[in-house]
């Protein structure tokens, strides 16, 4: 009886993590899918702690109850404070430290389990990979971690990292193997090896520049997704299995998808350092000729005012000025005057997959004004105006015009086929790519120099008296 009830809770977490994921890839069912997938969870959870030990006939003292209980409750507590409080700009190093436990929780097991399963080595090759895909998932998180909160603010590439890398992954290898096919029992052996996948993970982040975090850690989140299924081959737990493979051909997808939107290739990111501006500026053998057209909080109010479509083009910089909500405000001010009002969202605008998405949600923009890059360029040509706010790369025509550029090829928002543009940012200072836009000199292009928040609710009361 126990067995069936037990199989049933963890055939509703599976379909809940199932249904869940897929309502996580529409912004209108995003929160909806957030509550599902929890639902499973605590099924899978409480199905785990209060029958799993009957099955397997374990007698479970009461203050072991306890202390799981309250270990729950501590992490409930701090987890739901960290969530509350963080701004969205720290969004993606709050992903990575949360990933990184994952990782850390995958790793502890293969420790845990390494006594119990000598002998068996079908489970110890499970305890074995999960062990290293999880220490490197957790190591490799903790330097994302630092160098997005800018702990780590510059790659550091040891000499002949490529080599050093490559013969520290084939010892992994071999030493794993061995422990498997030799059914090792001295904890020496897997201690070494909880060792090395630590500073694997570590030198695998360490050299990786900044504009190639989100990749990374949609990279990493993978591997703790890959770590946690082989959890649930161990242990025989379906509802671990599932999610272990959600998330891990999830992270894959998405590091696939990133590195398409950015041109760049997996082994571009992982042993380039693409995203420091010291290593890319430069590199492009166009110079940029034009000049710089400055323009004030009234004349685009004006532009935007006597337009009949405007397409707003949100980036980090909105983000870090924490505009959102102004900018809400100028869209519906725009909107009651007759103006076709849209946004248009890079897939890496921001610091990772979603972060526009989700900032402009926080400040309640109706979903339907939101529209991909794929489907938005087209438009570009018969819109008036384009407002870039705290946008660069992702709009910089260098990725169609100039071959010599770090980013040529990529894919970004048509803007220089609008009729006018106005450009908010704090200064000419480049992007993540570390070049010049050439959109910024366009004859078309308006610059709105000023922190978002501020420039925005100067253009607002402009507006407002027009």
């Amino acid at each position: 009886m126990e067995t069936a009830v037990l199989d049933i809770l963890y055939l509703l977490a599976s379909v809940g993590f199932i249904v869940g994921l897929k309502m996580l890839g529409s912004p209108k069912t995003a929160r909806n899918g957030n509550f599902y997938s929890a639902i499973g969870m605590t099924l899978a959870i409480l199905g785990t702690i209060f029958i799993y030990p009957k099955i397997a006939h374990l007698r479970v003292p009461t203050f072991v109850y306890g202390l799981i209980f309250t270990a729950i409750l501590i992490g409930s507590i701090i987890g739901w404070s960290i969530a509350k409080k963080v701004e969205m700009t720290k969004m993606p190093e709050l992903v990575s430290f949360f990933n990184g436990m994952g990782g850390a929780t995958a790793a502890l097991i293969g420790l845990m389990e390494f006594a119990h399963n000598i002998g068996h080595s079908s489970k110890m090759s499970m305890i074995v990979a999960g062990l290293v895909i999880g220490s490197i998932s957790f190591a490799g998180s903790m330097i994302a971690w630092a160098k997005l909160n800018g702990r780590l603010r510059k790659p550091i590439r040891l000499p002949k990292y490529n080599i050093l890398n490559t013969l520290l992954a084939l010892v992994l290898v071999l030493l794993g193997v061995y422990i498997v096919w030799a059914q090792v029992s001295n904890p020496v052996f897997i201690y070494t090896l909880f060792a090395l996948a630590l500073i694997y993970g570590v030198l695998f982040v360490l050299p990786i520049g900044g504009a190639d975090m989100p990749v990374v850690i949609s990279l990493l989140n993978s591997f703790t997704g890959l770590a946690a299924a082989f959890g649930g081959f161990l242990y025989g737990n379906m509802a671990m299995l599932t999610g272990g493979i959600l998330v891990g051909s999830a992270g894959t997808i998405l590091t696939v998808a990133m590195t398409k939107a950015m041109n760049r290739s997996l082994s571009a990111v992982v042993f380039g350092a693409f995203g420091e501006g010291s290593s890319a500026a430069g590199t492009s053998s166009t110079k940029i000729k034009g000049n710089i057209k400055e323009a004030g909080p009234s004349d685009a109010a004006i532009l935007l005012n006597y337009a009949n479509k405007v397409i707003i083009v949100p980036g980090y910089g909105l983000a870090v000025a924490q505009a959102q909500h102004v900018l809400h405000e100028l869209e519906e001010l725009l909107s009651k005057k007759g103006i076709d009002v849209k946004y248009a969202i890079h897939p890496v605008a921001g610091r990772m997959p979603g972060h526009m998405n989700v900032l402009l949600a926080e400040a309640n923009v109706d979903y339907d004004k939101l529209v991909d890059m794929e489907d938005i360029n087209n438009e570009f040509a018969n819109t008036d105006v384009v407002l870039v706010v705290g946008a660069n790369d992702v709009v910089n025509p260098a990725a169609h015009n100039d071959p010599s550029s770090p980013i040529y090829g990529m894919p970004v928002l048509d803007v220089e086929n609008a009729k006018n543009i106005i450009v908010n940012k704090r200064s000419m200072k480049p992007g993540y790519a570390g070049i010049e836009n050439e959109l910024f000199y366009n004859p078309k292009t308006s610059m709105l120099f000023g922190d978002a928040k501020s420039a925005l609710t100067k253009v607002v009361q402009e507006l407002k008296g027009l």
